[in-house]
C-alpha cells in the first residue's frame, strides 16, 4: 500500500470513528470537549466557546449549509458540549439522510432539516460534483453552476482527486450533476419551529453567504451573532456584505476564511474585535 493510500485509509477510519463517537453521545467524546479541549486564545473557536458558556445552556442556533454536521464544522463540538438547541439546514438529501440526521439523532433540542433557505418555499436546482460523494465534493455543492465550474478551472477538484486517487471523467455531463432540493423561507422556518431568538446564524453557503444574510432579513430576525465564510465572496460582494452588516449595527472581525458579526460586543467579547476588527 502506498503512503498516499495509507494516509487516505487512516483519514477515512478517523472520520468514521469520530463521527460514531459523536453520534452515540459517547462519554469519551463528551469528556474530552468538556474537560480537556481548550481553543486557541483569541481564535474564532475561543469566541464561540466563551459566547456559548455565557448563555448558560440557553443557546439557539440556525445553521445554513450544515453538510455532514461535523467535518470542518466550527460549531459541532459546542452543540454537543453545551447542549445547544437549534435548526440545522442541509439541502442534499443523501448527506442529510446518511450523516446529518444521524449525528444529531440523540440531541432532542436539535432539528436537522433537509432544505435550503430561500425567499419563498419551493424547490431549486443544486449543482454538485457528479462523480464523487465524499465530504470535499458535497462541500462544493452550490446553487451557482458557475461556482462548480470554477472549482474545476481553478484546480480545487483536480487537487482533491489527485490526493485521493480519483479519476475525473472526461464528459462534462459526468463531472457536474444537479438535483432539485427543497427550499424553505425564513418566515416558514421561524413559524414552524417557534423560534423566538437567534443567538447565532452560522452560514456556509459556498459563495451565497451574502444572499443568505439578505434572504434572512436580519433587520427583522435580529440574530445576535452571525458567522459566515468570506473567502468565496468576490471583493464587491464582500464589501457590500460588510457595509450591510455595519449598517445594521454589527461589529465585524475577520478570522481567516471566516467573518464574525456581533451586535454590541461588550466585556469579554470586545477583546475579539481589537486585533481582528474590520
Amino acid at each position: 500500500m502506498s503512503s498516499r493510500s495509507l494516509k487516505s485509509t487512516f483519514k477515512s477510519f478517523w472520520k468514521e470513528f469520530r463521527f460514531n463517537l459523536s453520534a452515540s453521545d459517547s462519554p469519551l467524546f463528551q469528556f474530552y470537549y468538556k474537560n480537556l479541549y481548550s481553543p486557541k486564545k483569541g481564535s474564532l473557536a475561543d469566541f464561540i466557546s466563551q459566547y456559548s458558556i455565557s448563555k448558560a445552556g440557553d443557546f439557539f442556533v440556525i445553521q445554513i449549509g450544515a453538510n455532514d454536521g461535523i467535518t470542518n464544522d466550527p460549531i459541532h463540538k459546542f452543540i454537543k458540549r453545551d447542549g445547544w438547541k437549534g435548526v440545522l439546514l442541509e439541502p442534499q438529501p443523501d448527506v442529510f439522510k446518511n450523516e446529518l440526521s444521524k449525528i444529531y439523532h440523540k440531541n432532542k433540542g436539535i432539528h436537522p432539516v433537509c432544505a435550503a433557505i430561500g425567499n419563498e418555499d419551493g424547490s431549486q436546482k443544486l449543482y454538485k460534483i457528479g462523480f464523487c460523494d465524499m465530504r470535499w465534493a458535497t462541500g462544493l455543492a452550490s446553487f451557482s453552476l458557475d461556482k462548480i465550474q470554477l472549482a474545476f478551472k481553478n484546480g480545487v477538484v483536480e487537487k482533491n482527486c489527485q490526493k485521493l486517487g480519483i479519476t475525473i471523467p472526461d464528459s462534462p455531463d459526468e463531472q457536474i450533476s444537479y438535483e432539485d432540493v427543497e427550499v424553505i423561507s425564513p418566515e416558514t422556518l421561524i413559524k414552524k419551529y417557534n423560534i423566538s431568538k437567534i443567538d447565532l446564524l452560522q452560514i456556509d453557503a459556498e459563495g451565497y453567504d451574502l444572499e443568505v444574510i439578505r434572504i434572512f432579513d436580519i433587520e427583522k430576525t435580529n440574530p445576535q451573532a452571525i458567522i459566515f465564510e468570506n473567502e468565496n465572496l468576490n471583493s464587491a460582494d464582500l464589501k457590500s456584505c460588510y457595509e450591510f452588516l455595519k449598517g445594521n449595527d454589527y461589529s465585524l472581525a475577520k478570522f481567516g476564511r471566516d467573518t464574525l458579526a456581533l451586535k454590541n460586543p461588550t466585556g469579554q467579547f470586545s477583546e475579539f474585535f481589537k486585533e481582528n476588527k474590520i
